[in-house]
Parts: structure tokens; C-alpha cells; sequence
């Protein structure tokens, strides 16, 4: 009897990873036409993508396509991470059977995790002579994992069988995950997937008119909305050494930084200036504008711009970029003076807002754990006090900040462990501490030997980096749940 209910609890699973493998295998197609309208090749690769794909995912689901059973909070958990492993895995098929880049298996599945956990770390060099079938897939596993494919499976599964509250709750970034947009989870996912959609398409608009080609507008209109940081350049957005473009990526980068329940939420109330009275959002741009002027006033004291204009907008475009986990560079910031580099590879511990694309911890989690110290030292002199904990004229339940606190000590323990593996594995101080920061965050570059690129490290830490991206791509405790004895004891 066990065993049957065993494997009737798997073959749920089995079928909707058949359904979600089956959905993924698609976008294979986009990258196959996309070499063949520019004919530089490579196509062959996609459509092989394409098909193994789609038959393993047709493999998983046909034997088990009439189970029908209500997906619990258990096979949430399971779906998404098991998915997210395979998915990255498939996803290196066609970048490894491409001729260009000739890459190894490691490097293969290391882009492929990059891209679609939104680091935008990368092992690959010489970008503008890449085909324009495997730039185009690059970005988009971005887009596709900025919002989160799980989310579309949400509104797509319903129809056939299967409910979703219980996977966009184990997908959804942040720590209070029960509240919905729309009463029925198909209908909150299928307005986060048009609130997504139309943000890009204005994006990538927007760049064309600001002098990018159709393709490159495109492309970055994918990486900036999911705050991922691929380029279609090895200079990234500096190869366009144009103003108004780095004005109109700061403006989208923040976009996606910011919830999109939040802009959900300000669509539908027609008042912009509901951004400014969410305490979160508010403090995520004062973050932003008070980080901007610390290096503004570091690089003109400095003398390295000597331009007021010229060092708001590099010192803006910076702190955006790597603040929100974006990761893309007009310029090389690892190389400013004194603690400015650390002071931005610090930021993106805090990241962006919950419910947005971003990496990092959330500022909302800052906010609490900022709160709980302040409530502690009033205890001090006020022992019998009862003092709650509002975000807004909310009271925030002790559970949840419980949560906050576990959550920052695993990560802190994980981070830590990660690092010590590194300089194992013969990295400098630096080097480490910047590459596991820049894949756990979601940012991207680093510091020391991975400012530009990750391809010169060893073959171990690029696989304990492509766990570092997982891991903080579905925020820890998703990924970690799934390896306790109490997760599978029934």
C-alpha cells in the first residue's frame, strides 16, 4: 500500500514536469527561425533542442496522463525545483550542440542556469560574433525566468487538469506569498504575464527609438525587464556609448525591480503615487538615490569623472544595475576608487522588491530585520512592552518574522559554505566572495578575476556556482525543503 501511494504521489509530479517540459520545448523554435532570418546558422542545433525536449517531456507525461489529483503544497515544492534543475539542464542541450560557441558541458549548463535564474553571469567571450540564434536564446531564458516559467504554467495548467496555488506559491520571490491580485490564481497569473509582456514590448520601443537595431532593442527590452544583465556584447550596454539608452535601462531596470503586484495594484487605482506610499517601494528608491549620491560625490572627489552630468548618470546607471541584480556595465566599476565596488557588490545582498524579478534578500526582508533590531533594544528598557511590528498599518505576524530570521541565517550559512569551497578550489579572497555573491544574489559580474566573465574559473566552481543561482533564484528554502527527512515523510 505504501508503494502504490508512493508512486501514485510521483506520478503527479511526473505528469505536470511532462507538461511543463512539453510547454518549455516551444521556445526552442524561436531561436531555429531567428537563425534562419539571419542565416549565420546554428538553427540545427535549436530544432534538436526542440525535439529531445519535447520527447522526453511527452516520455514523462503520456504514461501517466489520466492521474488526476489536486497538486498539495509538497508537490508545489517538488515541481518547481525539480523542474528548475531540468529545465537548466535542457535548456544547455542546444548551447552545447551549437558549433559557436564551442563550449564544454560545464560551460553549456553554467549559461543556460545564468540565464534563466537571471544572474546574467556568463562563461562565453567575443558575444558580437556569436550567431543571432544563440544570442537571441541567451536572452531569452532571461525573460523567461524573470517573472518566473512557473507562473505561466500556472495560467496554462488549469486547463488541463492540474490547479497552480500551490506552485506560484513555491515560484513567487518574498516572504508572504498567500496574497493573490485576482481571487483565482489562473487569473493572477495570466494578469502578471500581461503586466510582463507589455513591459517589455514598451522597453524594447523604447530602446529602438533611442538608437538601438530591432534585434538589440529586443534583446536587452528581455534582459532589463528581468533584471537578468545578458548583452548581446562583450561591453555590454557601453557598446552603444549612448546616454539616452543608459537613461531609458535605468528607468526599466527599476521597473523590474519594483513589485509587480505593486504595479499591478497602480494600474488598476490609475495613481502613480501609489508607488511612494508602499513602504517598501519607498525604501528601495531612497536606497537607490542615497547609494547614486555617494558615487557621485567619490568619483568627482576622486577625479575620475570630472563631468557633473557624466558621473550621475555612470554613478546612477551603476548603482541600478547592480543594486537591482541586473549586472549590466556602461563601465568597468570593479576598477572605481576606494570601497565603491564593494559598496555596490554589497547592495545587491538587499536586491529589489518582493514580487519583482530581481535577486538578493528583499528589501522588505531588510525592513523587518531592521525593525525586530529596534523593537529588541526597546525591550531592553521596556521588558514588558508589547510592541508590534507594522509595515504601513499592518501588523506583521511574529511567524513571519520568524521567517525573515531563518531565512537570513541560511542564506548566511550557505553563502559561507559556498565561499570556503571556492578557495578550496585555489580562489583568491576576492574572487570568491564576489562570484558566490554575484550568482547567489542573481547580479551577475563580480569582482577580481570574474569583473568581465565567469570562463576562467575551474570546473567545480563553476557547478558549486550553478547551485548558488538555483538556490537564489527560488529564494533557499524552496530548493533546500526538498532535502529534509521531514519533506518526504508522509
Amino acid at each position: 500500500m505504501a508503494t502504490f501511494q508512493l508512486n501514485y504521489y510521483f506520478a503527479v509530479v511526473q505528469r505536470v514536469l511532462g507538461l511543463l517540459l512539453m510547454i518549455f520545448s516551444t521556445s526552442m523554435l524561436v531561436p531555429a527561425v531567428m537563425g534562419f532570418a539571419y542565416g549565420d546558422g546554428e538553427s540545427d542545433a535549436f530544432l534538436i533542442g526542440f525535439a529531445v525536449t519535447l520527447t522526453t517531456g511527452t516520455a514523462a507525461w503520456w504514461p501517466v496522463r489520466h492521474v488526476q489529483r489536486e497538486l498539495k503544497v509538497r508537490d508545489g515544492f517538488l515541481v518547481v525545483v525539480l523542474f528548475w534543475m531540468v529545465l537548466s539542464l535542457f535548456g544547455a542541450v542546444p548551447l552545447y550542440l551549437a558549433e559557436r560557441p564551442d563550449i564544454s558541458v560545464t560551460d553549456a549548463v553554467f549559461e543556460s542556469v545564468s540565464g534563466l535564474t537571471t544572474t546574467g553571469a556568463t562563461v562565453l567571450v567575443g558575444l558580437d560574433t556569436l550567431p543571432h540564434a544563440v544570442l537571441f536564446w541567451r536572452q531569452l531564458l532571461h525573460w523567461m525566468g524573470g517573472m518566473g516559467i512557473i507562473v505561466l504554467a500556472v495560467a496554462v495548467l488549469p486547463m488541463l487538469g492540474v490547479g497552480g496555488m500551490q506552485l506560484y506559491r513555491a515560484e513567487t520571490p518574498g516572504p508572504i506569498k498567500d496574497s493573490k491580485l485576482t481571487p483565482r490564481i489562473r487569473e493572477t497569473a495570466k494578469a502578471l504575464w500581461y503586466l510582463y509582456v507589455s513591459l517589455t514590448a514598451l522597453c524594447a520601443l523604447v530602446f529602438w527609438l533611442a538608437g538601438m537595431s530591432a534585434f538589440d532593442a529586443v534583446s536587452h527590452g528581455f534582459s532589463a525587464i528581468a533584471t537578468g544583465g545578458f548583452s548581446n556584447h562583450d561591453l555590454s550596454l557601453g557598446h552603444h556609448d549612448n546616454p539616452v539608452i543608459e537613461l531609458a535601462a535605468i528607468v526599466a531596470m527599476l521597473v523590474g525591480s519594483i513589485s509587480f503586484g505593486m504595479h499591478f495594484t497602480v494600474w488598476r487605482s490609475a495613481n502613480p503615487l501609489t508607488y511612494w506610499r508602499d513602504s517598501e517601494t519607498r525604501t528601495f528608491l531612497i536606497m537607490v538615490l542615497a547609494a547614486t549620491t555617494v558615487c557621485v560625490g567619490v568619483l568627482l572627489l576622486s577625479g575620475t569623472y570630472v563631468n557633473v552630468p557624466e558621473a550621475m548618470v555612470k554613478s546612477m546607471f551603476q548603482v541600478v544595475a547592480i543594486g537591482t541584480t541586473t549586472g549590466f556595465t556602461t563601465t568597468d566599476y570593479s576598477v572605481w576608487p576606494t570601497f565603491l565596488p564593494m559598496l555596490l557588490l554589497l547592495g545587491s545582498f538587499v536586491g529589489g522588491c518582493a514580487g519583482s524579478t530581481t535577486g538578493g534578500m528583499k528589501v522588505v526582508r531588510f525592513i523587518l530585520l531592521a525593525k525586530q533590531g529596534t523593537r529588541e533594544i526597546t525591550r531592553l528598557v521596556h521588558p514588558n512592552a508589547e510592541i508590534p511590528i507594522k509595515m504601513g498599518a499592518k501588523v506583521i505576524p511574529d511567524r513571519v518574522i520568524q521567517a525573515v530570521w531563518g531565512f537570513f541565517a541560511v542564506y548566511v550559512t550557505v553563502f559561507t559554505a559556498m565561499f570556503l569551497v571556492l578557495l578550496a578550489a585555489g580562489l583568491s579572497e576576492l574572487t570568491a566572495f564576489s562570484a558566490v555573491a554575484a550568482s547567489i544574489n542573481n547580479l551577475g559580474p563580480g569582482l577580481g578575476e570574474v569583473s568581465s566573465n565567469m570562463a576562467g574559473l575551474p570546473a567545480l566552481a563553476k557547478w558549486v556556482l550553478c547551485l548558488a543561482m538555483l538556490l537564489g533564484r527560488l529564494e533557499v528554502f524552496t530548493l533546500l525543503v526538498i532535502l529534509t527527512p521531514a519533506f518526504w515523510r508522509h
